[in-house]
C-alpha cells in the first residue's frame, strides 16, 4: 500500500506545522483524543500501545510526536471513511496505530537525520593567518552546544554544530562556506565569522539575504558597529574603538610616546590602526608612521625599512600572528629596526612567542578577556572537555550559548523570531548565568523568568548587539604570553 501525501510536516526551521491535519469530532472518534493537536502526552501514548521506553531514549519528544502525528494521518486517509472501524472497533484502531508506529520507528531509526533538529553553524577560519586560534574557539562553541544537550530541557530537540572555514581573509571563500550552510546544511543560526572582513562579507551578502541571525566572537572592526544588518548580526568581543582606548591608556601609563604601527591591510587592520592612533594622539602621543601590510609575504624587508626610518618606542603590530605580523616582527628583529612590540588582539596567540623565540620577551599586548567567576568556570569546563580557554574561546561559548537560550524564550529557531530576545537575554534584568548553568536558564526562560546571561566573558550587549568590552593586558615573559592586569 502506497502512502498518501503527509499532511503532517515540519517547516524549514523545524517547528512542527498541523494546521492542515483534518478536524476530527472528539466525541465520535474518541481514540484520536489520545493525540488531539500537540498536547500529546508521550508516555501515555507509549503505554496505551504497549511500546518501548527505548524510543523515548532514541528520540526527542519533538521527534516522537511528529512520528504520532504521522501515524494518525496514515489511519486517517486509509480508515476514516470507514466510520465503523473508528467508533466500534477501539482494539482494531489500537492494533493497526501500533503496527503503523512501529514500522515509522523503524524506518526513522534506519535515517534519524529525518529529524532535523536545531543547526548552528560554526564559521571559522581553521586555515589562514589565524588557524592556530580556530580549533579552540570552535570547542567552545561546541561546548555550549553540548550542555544545551545534555540539559535535555532545551524545547526544540537536539542541537547539532556544523564546521565551515571562512579562511579569515577570503570573502568569496567565506561567503561560499556560508551560503552552504545556510541553503544546504539548514543551519538555524551562524556563530561566526571571526575576522571582521569576511564577516562582513558574510553579512551583506548571505546572512541578510537569507534572513539568519550572526553572532561573531572576534570581528572587532568598528565599521560593525553601523553596518546596516537587519538586526541580524551581534558580536560578544568589543568594537576595536574601545580596543583603541585601552592600547593609549597602556601606552601612556608605560611611558611609550613616539610609536610606529605597521597594520595588516584589509577592514581589522584598518580600523584598529584608526582607533590606535586617534586614541594615542589625544592622550598626548605622537605616531610616527602608520603603514600597512599584505599577509602570506615572503620578504617584509621593504616595509620594516620604511618603518625603523620613521623609528619609536614601541612597534605596534595590529596583524595576525600566523601571517603578516609574525613577518613584520621577525624581520624588525634581524634587521635591528625593534625589539619591543606591542601585540593587539590578533597577534596574541601560544604559536607567536613559540615561533619567534626570545626576541618577543618584554611585549605587550592586549586581547578580550576578564576576571570574572564566568572565565575561571569556563577555563576548567575547557579543561575538563580537553581544549584551552585561549583568545576568543570563551566569547565563542558565548554566542552560541546566547542564540539557543534566545530560540527558547522565543520557543522558535527561526532567526526572524529569535534575533529580537537576543539583547533581552544578555542583559539585566534577571537571574546572572555563567558557563554550567544553561540548564538552569532553559527551566527559567520556560518558566516566563528573565536571566541575564553573563556567560564566560561577561557578556553585556551595547548599542546594535556588541560586547562593552573587557581586555586582558598581556606581558611576554619566558615565551609566554602572561596576564597581568584586567582593564
Amino acid at each position: 500500500m502506497e502512502l498518501t501525501p503527509d499532511l503532517v510536516t515540519t517547516n524549514q526551521n523545524d517547528q512542527i506545522k498541523t494546521t492542515e491535519i483534518p478536524a476530527i469530532n472528539p466525541k465520535k472518534y474518541s481514540p484520536l483524543m489520545l493525540i488531539e493537536g500537540l498536547t500529546i502526552n508521550i508516555n501515555s501514548f507509549l503505554n496505551k500501545l504497549n511500546c518501548s521506553y527505548l524510543t523515548v531514549l532514541l528520540f526527542t519528544e519533538k521527534q516522537l510526536k511528529i512520528i504520532i502525528l504521522k501515524a494518525y494521518h496514515f489511519a486517517y486517509t486509509h480508515f476514516l471513511k470507514r466510520d465503523s472501524f473508528f467508533c466500534k472497533k477501539e482494539q482494531t484502531w489500537e492494533k493497526e496505530m501500533k503496527k503503523i508506529f512501529a514500522t515509522l520507528l523503524a524506518l526513522c531509526l534506519l535515517n534519524t537525520a529525518s529529524f532535523s533538529d536545531v543547526k548552528l553553524g560554526i564559521i571559522l577560519g581553521f586555515t589562514g593567518p589565524i588557524e592556530s586560534l580556530t580549533p579552540d574557539m570552535a570547542a567552545g562553541a561546541e561546548l555550549a552546544i553540548d550542555e544545551v544537550n545534555k540539559a535535555g530541557n532545551f524545547s526544540m530537540g537536539k542541537v547539532s554544530g556544523v564546521r565551515a572555514d571562512s579562511t579569515c581573509i577570503d570573502s568569496s571563500a567565506a561567503t561560499a562556506a556560508a551560503e552552504r550552510l545556510i541553503t544546504s546544511d539548514k543551519v538555524n543560526g551562524i556563530m561566526g565569522a571571526d575576522c571582521s572582513g569576511v564577516t562582513t562579507a558574510i553579512l551583506q551578502q548571505v546572512a541578510m539575504a537569507n534572513g539568519v541571525v550572526m553572532i561573531s566572537p572576534s570581528a572587532t572592526s568598528p565599521a560593525l558597529s553601523t553596518v546596516e544588518d537587519n538586526n541580524l548580526f551581534f558580536r560578544t568581543a568589543p568594537s576595536d574603538a574601545r580596543q583603541g582606548q585601552v592600547v593609549a591608556d597602556i601606552l601612556k601609563e608605560k611611558g611609550l610616546k613616539k610609536v610606529a604601527i605597521s597594520y595588516v591591510n584589509n577592514d581589522y587592520g584598518k580600523g584598529l590602526a584608526a582607533s590606535i592612533e586617534e586614541n594615542h594622539k589625544a592622550a598626548g602621543g605622537t605616531v610616527t608612521i602608520s603603514a600597512p601590510h599584505e599577509d602570506d609575504k615572503g620578504d617584509y624587508s621593504a616595509e620594516v625599512g620604511a618603518l625603523a626610518q620613521a623609528g619609536g618606542d614601541i612597534l605596534i603590530v595590529a596583524g595576525y600572528l600566523n601571517s603578516g605580523g609574525k613577518g613584520i616582527i621577525q624581520a624588525s628583529l634581524d634587521s635591528g629596526a625593534f625589539d619591543l612590540f606591542f601585540l593587539p588582539d590578533g597577534m596574541i596567540g601560544e604559536s607567536l612567542p613559540k615561533d619567534i623565540g626570545s626576541g618577543l620577551n618584554g611585549s605587550i599586548g592586549t586581547v578580550p578577556g576578564t576576571d570574572s567567576p564566568g572565565a575561571a568556570k569556563f577555563g576548567d569546563m575547557a579543561t575538563a572537555a580537553g581544549f584551552k580557554s585561549g583568545p576568543f574561546a570563551m566569547e565563542s561559548y558565548d554566542a552560541a550559548a546566547l542564540m539557543l537560550l534566545a530560540m527558547e524564550a522565543a520557543k522558535s529557531s527561526d532567526s526572524q523570531a529569535y534575533k529580537g530576545k537576543i539583547m533581552d537575554i544578555a542583559n539585566a534584568p534577571g537571574e546572572k548565568i555563567f558557563p554550567g548553568d544553561l540548564k538552569k536558564a532553559l527551566k527559567l526562560i520556560s518558566e516566563g523568568k528573565d536571566v541575564d546571561y553573563v556567560g564566560a566573558s561577561a557578556v553585556e550587549l551595547i548599542g546594535g548587539g556588541e560586547s562593552a568590552g573587557n581586555y586582558a593586558q598581556i606581558e611576554v615573559k619566558s615565551g609566554v604570553n602572561e596576564t597581568v592586569a584586567y582593564r
